[in-house]
């Protein structure tokens, strides 16, 4: 590769990654998971919450953890 270096960029699809209702877009548990942490702003598909506590994440045994 020559020694440049490349990023990777996962590209956001709608549908998969989000959708349209009422005018507004509205995040997947898929994409929230994926993104793997809460930002804290009670997302309808959040998988973190409720309490819905900012920078929450799931551990690889599956169970909640805060940082």
């Amino acid at each position: 590769m020559n020694g440049e270096e490349t990023s990777v960029s996962k590209t956001f699809v709608e549908g998969r990654d989000f959708y349209f209702e009422n005018g507004l877009m509205v995040l997947t548990g898929t994409y929230l998971l994926e993104r793997g942490y809460c930002c804290g702003n009670q997302c309808r598909h959040c998988p973190y919450g409720p309490p819905y506590s900012k920078n929450t994440s799931i551990s690889s045994e599956g169970s909640e953890i805060s940082e």
